[in-house]
């Protein structure tokens, strides 16, 4: 028996995903998610220099054709055939071009057992979608975020009450003069 990490993340490349076995296991767990949601989530729980591809059954949908959605997330759908097949041969064909020990930093997350024992034959790592589904719900962020990071908060200053406060305006838009103003027709003397 091999000794394997037990993060299925470590020394992961690529991430493949069975979309719809995750968003089936998803709708059976208490915490609603809309699919759009799932993709942002997804970046921001798997380190940003893995390569994560969703794979859905059935047609593209409209516009979505093995487009690249986000920094890193591809997603592709099967069309006629089934998702597992797909994966099964995006498997073989990354055996085929980058050599047999490319396989062994793939990731696939399904909860199929036959894909899962096929995918292990292969030399690619299988996880199950309650994995997955468990970092989701960590709600931590394991690779960095889009933006400025957060300059820290600097300390509080003492309470220096010996110091003149500010005031608005600081007597320059003070009302000075009449309270009044005088209507135009109205001149003073005539």
């Amino acid at each position: 028996m091999t000794d394997r990490p037990r993060d299925p993340l470590a020394a992961t490349t690529r991430l493949f995903v069975d979309g719809t076995n995750l968003l089936y296991a998803l709708s059976q767990s208490t915490e609603r998610m809309p699919s759009a949601a799932l993709v942002g989530r997804l970046r921001g729980i798997i380190p940003a220099d893995v390569a994560i591809e969703l794979v859905f059954d059935g047609p593209a949908e409209r516009g979505l054709r093995g487009e690249r959605i986000a920094s890193g997330v591809r997603v592709r759908y099967s069309g006629s055939r089934s998702a597992d097949a797909l994966i099964l041969s995006l498997v073989a064909e990354i055996a085929a071009t980058e050599g047999e020990t490319a396989t062994g930093g793939i990731l696939v997350v399904s909860d199929d057992r036959d894909l899962r024992n096929r995918l292990r034959l292969r030399g690619a790592r299988s996880a199950g979608a309650a994995w997955l589904l468990g970092r989701l719900d960590r709600g931590r962020l394991a690779s960095p975020s889009a933006g400025n990071p957060r300059a820290p908060t600097p300390p509080a200053e003492p309470d220096d009450s010996d110091r003149p406060r500010w005031q608005p305006g600081r007597g320059s838009t003070t009302k000075r003069g009449p309270s009044r103003r005088r209507s135009r027709g109205s001149r003073p003397g005539l």
